[in-house]
């Protein structure tokens, strides 16, 4: 049994956010999007830019919101069968190892992406994508095993901060390739902006040996042993909704994570595409602004986590985060110059990092904290935000293609929030038991 609150074993944990992360930072937020709609792209604003994909034509942008839905499906139907075996064997660490090389070889092949090899280079997009949120069910699971509740909120808040200092450092890094190319015998930004994605491979596998190291292999479930471990993992996701159903706080909690969940991070998937198309913003403003968005989501991972400990309670917490990114929503469609882009992008980083860090403790609190299944709970924990992103990121595709306009599609996530927001509110008189005895 590991001890928990091992301040090592956190750090060591944590280490995986600054690994991965920088894959979030590169690949889905700054340099690889940038290059994806300038590849795509006739470079003429007064035409629509479609590519062909499998024999069908796409706008450009659509087609990069459908390739991440199609990503988040596949996590969303695997994830249960390898979690059942994860559990089975007492193996999770393994399915993290698994998910870790193959997003981080699938960025280094990211490394030919040119014009002529756009449907191979897409397939390796979504396969990173796939390592990405694959290696998180299981990564996310360990936080009950290694913290007390109290201490919960201060590790999960860490693991954030971790993974935005380092995919910091890596980004920084690449800007040098990106903006100096010929210091170092580039052929230009195309070329540096490749090399990046080799990069982010090397950096997501180099460091996530850190807590592969440290991390223990999990605790079998030997009771799932002599199971078909193809259709236990998703009985086991029935039997969680049914305990789940009985906890009516947790029910509530989750339905309103499902919600805000399909905003979050498409707003953060989409907003350099967004920034390309709608603003016609240069591939230097949108990484400058990404990475001002990174810095600012530091402190503000922290500020939430210190307001709810403090103060709040996470609920209240989430409760007021939420009604900003509504105004954030809102505010999308009305942005039409560069500084008011640049203004959005701040509020939204001071914001992002606090509601995935609470999001996450605050599931955890809820668990029961004897339970031998936390890889379960986590398991349900994932493909409920995976569905919620599948239908996120295909109604932000698909009502662009239908409107004509990406602005449109804003409007759509703030109703999402709304939603989420509604759930919360009903919970306001029931924090978890562990937040009230902090």
């Amino acid at each position: 049994m590991t001890e928990k609150n091992d301040k090592r074993m956190i750090r060591s944990w944590a280490f995986f956010d600054w690994a991965n992360s920088a894959y979030n930072l590169v690949i889905t937020s700054t340099i690889f999007p940038a290059y994806y709609a300038a590849i795509t792209s006739d470079k003429n604003p007064d035409t629509v830019d479609y590519v062909f994909f499998m024999g069908r034509k796409f706008i450009n942008s659509t087609l990069y919101s459908y390739a991440m839905a199609v990503a988040f499906l596949v996590i969303a139907i695997a994830s249960p069968v390898l979690s059942s075996v994860a559990d089975s064997r007492g193996n999770k660490k393994v399915f993290m190892k698994m998910f870790t090389y193959l997003g981080g070889i699938a960025c280094c092949g990211l490394y030919f992406f040119e014009a002529e090899t756009l449907q191979l280079s897409v397939v390796l997009f979504v396969l990173a994508a796939i390592g990405f949120w694959g290696s998180l069910v299981f990564y996310n699971s360990y936080l009950p095993e290694i913290a007390t509740p109290d201490r919960q909120d201060n590790v999960s808040a860490k693991g954030f901060t971790y993974g935005y200092i380092g995919s910091v450092i890596l980004q920084i890094i690449c800007f040098v390739f990106v903006f100096f190319p010929g210091a170092f015998g580039l052929s230009g930004e195309g070329q540096a902006s490749r090399l990046s994605f080799l990069l982010v491979g090397l950096w997501w596998m180099g460091f996530a040996q850190i807590p592969f190291k440290a991390l223990p292999k999990g605790s079998p479930n030997f009771n799932r042993a002599d199971k078909n471990v193809m259709t236990s993992g998703f009985k086991e996701l029935q039997k969680v909704w049914t305990e789940v159903k009985r906890m009516a706080h947790l029910k509530r909690f989750l339905f309103a994570f499902f919600f805000y969940s399909m905003g979050v991070q498409t707003v953060m998937l989409m907003a350099t595409i967004f920034g390309e198309k709608e603003l016609e913003l240069s591939t230097t403003k949108l990484i400058g602004t990404i990475l001002l968005l990174q810095l600012v989501a530091i402190p503000g991972a922290l500020l939430m986590s210190y307001l709810s400990k403090r103060f709040l309670g996470n609920l209240r917490v989430l409760i007021g985060v939420i009604i900003i990114w509504i105004g954030c929503c809102l505010a999308a469609y009305f942005v039409r110059t560069e500084y008011q882009f640049y203004a959005l992008a701040a509020v939204v980083g001071l914001i992002m990092g606090g509601i995935q860090a609470l999001s996450r403790s605050t599931y955890s609190k809820y668990l029961p904290q004897d339970s031998p299944d936390h890889t379960s709970y986590f398991s349900f924990y994932d493909v409920a935000e995976k569905v919620a992103l599948v239908l996120g990121m295909f109604s932000f595709g698909y009502i662009e293609e239908f409107t004509g306009s990406m602005r449109n599609s804003t409007l759509a996530l703030a109703l999402f929030f709304v939603a989420g927001l509604i759930f919360l509110l009903t919970l306001r008189k029931h924090e978890p038991q562990s937040v009230a005895k902090v």
